[in-house]
């Protein structure tokens, strides 16, 4: 048996790869074998894995499925499928968590923040030089529309209330805190456990600087309720917010959500 795009398939002698992608990929000109390009007459061997790629063609959303599930499971990326995440601020935090989802098929994500893109975002923002002026929103659903464009992406330009933020995110399974403002953080989790009772819960707290990474960690609050960062450094002049740190605070945040969504940690 090999593997071709991730799919078995049965395994014969003389088998040549070229032969194989005239037969399953018509028009394939960039044919890789174990994971380093080969050439056309390369002989197959039993348990090679095999990808044949055409220039520019963009998946279809079965072939992405296909592969998401052959490396994470299809248990979890089932879950992670039908999941809605909303994520608050679209920040160094908001905007990395939001294309590591993504990348990992996460089914609907809601983005939420008011902001344009300014120049000094570019340092630890999940955006680049050509979208300053863009907002935030518009710029990041753009970038990762090119990650996946088969995740659903709805976003929110309105300042998040106490008021709004139970309409706004009705229904998401886990909902990401990702404010810079600390009041703006005591108000999504108050509002979080007040009126959203059902949906987990990841804040942040104490990511500036660039102190020792392993003080980044994730905190269980309560049930459904975690909180990620060193819980103390705050930005201040000698201690800004570094995209190095701040990335670990937030790819630790997107997999305190995958371990919500697989079940992992209850949310109840």
């Amino acid at each position: 048996m090999i593997i071709i795009n991730e799919q078995p398939y049965p395994f014969s002698e003389g088998m040549r790869l070229g032969e194989l992608a005239d037969r399953l990929k018509p028009g394939a000109d960039i044919l890789v074998l174990n994971g380093t390009p080969a050439a056309r007459d390369s002989l197959l061997q039993d348990n090679d894995i095999c990808s044949l790629i055409k220039t520019g063609e963009i998946p279809s959303a079965l072939d992405m499925r296909t592969t998401l599930e052959a490396r994470h499971g299809r248990d979890l990326q089932q879950r992670l499928r039908k999941a809605v995440v909303g994520i608050m601020g679209l920040g160094g935090l908001g905007s990395v968590v939001a294309v590591s989802l993504a990348k990992i098929g996460i089914g609907k994500l809601i983005l939420a923040d008011h902001d344009v893109v300014v120049l000094s975002n570019i340092h630890r923002q999940h955006y680049f030089i050509d979208q300053i002026g863009m907002k935030k929103t518009a710029a990041l659903k753009k970038t990762m529309v090119r990650v996946n464009p088969f995740v659903s992406i709805s976003t929110i330009e309105n300042r998040l209330t106490e008021k709004n933020i139970p309409e706004l995110f009705a229904g998401v399974d886990v909902l990401v805190e990702c404010f810079d403002d600390p009041t703006m953080k005591a108000t999504a989790m108050r509002t979080t456990l007040q009126h959203l009772p059902r949906a987990g819960y990841v804040g942040s707290s104490g990511v500036a600087g660039y102190g020792d990474g392993n003080t980044i960690s994730c905190t269980k609050i309560k049930a459904g309720v975690y909180i990620v960062g060193d819980r103390v450094t705050e930005a201040k002049n000698n201690t800004g917010l570094l995209a190095p740190r701040v990335g670990i605070a937030a790819h630790h945040q997107a997999n305190q959500v995958v371990r919500l969504i697989g079940g992992m940690d209850k949310n109840a």
